[in-house]
């Protein structure tokens, strides 16, 4: 088991459980941008920041049994639920990761409890945050014309980065 896996378990079970693929993706990524010990490389890909070495890990972890992946329909699509199982918890217990401590905790508890269309909108902000202000707006509105967010959602974002960087 390598180390990069245990901090996704390290999330999941933070989290209790995440509801969304998009959302487990956007977790990590700004995770990652709040210096958490995440490695995963992202790339900008439809929804915001991607990344294929999360989607692989994920599908290990669930291969080893340490994940579940539940597999729901929703009106039109699937939606999937992730929680660390019984097994990937003896191996938590047995291989214990520090870098969970109290800033992480309410960092993951903060983006636990806001949907993953809010944290597309948060994750492509802080893609985007070396631009100035008024460039990376006006590129996020731009790249995501189809979500509609308006001049108030991008400024919750905003405060909501903020906070999160208070929490550190």
């Amino acid at each position: 088991m390598l180390p990069e896996h245990t901090k996704i378990m390290v999330l999941m079970h933070g989290a209790g459980e995440v509801i969304g693929r998009k959302k487990l993706q956007k977790m990590v990524y700004i995770g990652k941008k709040l210096n958490l010990p995440f490695q995963e490389k992202y790339t900008f890909h439809m929804y915001g920041p991607y990344s294929e070495e999360l989607t692989l890990r994920v599908e290990e972890l669930c291969g080893f049994g340490f994940v579940t992946e539940v597999k729901e329909k929703k009106a039109g699509y699937y939606q999937y639920r992730y929680e660390v199982t019984e097994k990937g918890q003896e191996f938590l217990d047995a291989f214990p990761n520090e870098w969970l401590d109290h800033r992480a905790s309410g960092v993951i508890e903060h983006l636990n409890g806001h949907s993953s269309r809010f944290l597309e909108l948060v994750s492509t902000v802080l893609y985007f945050e070396d631009l100035p202000e008024a460039q990376m707006k006006e590129k996020v509105f731009a790249l995501k014309k189809s979500q509609n967010y308006s001049e108030e959602d991008m400024q919750e974002a905003l405060d909501f980065i903020n906070s999160l960087k208070n929490l550190q």
